[in-house]
């Protein structure tokens, strides 16, 4: 089992968008996936076709009230992987985590008494906040979205400083997966000059794939689907199965 989290400091950079993509991709190519919703929004949760005010347990249950994974994780409708839903529960979180003992490792524990899956993918909120710190500390790698503009090579400075930082201190193993563009737009040159920086810094780290902006990626969420299954002709849709593909590929070699 390999653990993948999804984060970036910043909001609005494609981390629920790649989250919920990559998780049914992957469902799609015969892996066995669970998707975490760590964000309270839950929208993780909602556009995996789960109704979040509905759910007897969430990411709460999980990590405050220690709940098993095995009654938390619920089929994502029919897209063909798992997800341990959140909701605004989770906010309480916060707090309450703070006065846990070993607080930063409860995911952590979580994701070790359950059962196992080929990948399990951590979709965080977009803060260095106790569930980010949490999510770092459960994975193996970190995914890093970001959109090619100008603030964000700042931001990305900030979130591998935080990477860094978990590694030297809690979590050993923890490396970057890789760098996503997300919303990518080839007509803006700004797009090129950032993109030019990330593999003048980055190399390899920087997926080949880009996520380029879709109206149907836009659109799936509100119908509780994954672009794969919403429009599976979309060049959303195939931006992330090429996603899925370069990621296997990857793991593959390493």
């Amino acid at each position: 089992m390999k653990t993948i989290a999804v984060a970036n400091q910043k909001g609005g950079v494609g981390k629920t968008t790649t989250s919920v993509n990559l998780a049914a991709s992957l469902a799609a190519m015969g892996r066995s996936i669970l998707l975490v919703d760590l964000d309270p929004q839950g929208n993780a949760t909602m556009s995996s076709g789960v109704d979040k005010h509905s759910v007897e347990f969430s990411s709460y249950e999980l990590l405050v009230e220690r709940a098993p994974l095995n009654k938390v994780a619920v089929p994502a409708a029919e897209n063909g992987y798992h997800i341990v839903p959140a909701n605004r529960d989770l906010t309480a979180a916060e707090v309450q985590l703070l006065e846990m003992p070993d607080r930063e490792k409860q995911l952590q524990n979580a994701l070790a008494t359950g059962f196992q899956y080929d990948f399990v993918i951590i979709d965080c909120p977009p803060s260095l906040s106790m569930l980010t710190v949490n999510a770092l500390v459960a994975a193996d790698s970190v995914l890093i979205t970001m959109q090619c503009e100008y603030f964000a090579l700042e931001g990305l400075s900030a979130l591998l400083n935080t990477v860094r930082r978990v590694a030297e201190t809690i979590n050993t193993k923890l490396a970057v997966e890789g760098i996503l563009r997300t919303m990518y737009d080839p007509r803006n040159s700004l797009t090129g000059e950032v993109s030019a920086q990330l593999h003048k810094h980055f190399g390899d780290l920087v997926y080949r794939t880009v996520i380029p902006r879709n109206i149907r990626l836009a659109e799936a969420p509100s119908h509780g689907q994954p672009a794969l299954f919403y429009d599976r002709y979309s060049t959303g849709a195939r931006a992330y199965a090429a996603l899925a593909g370069e990621f296997v590929k990857r793991q593959t070699a390493r």
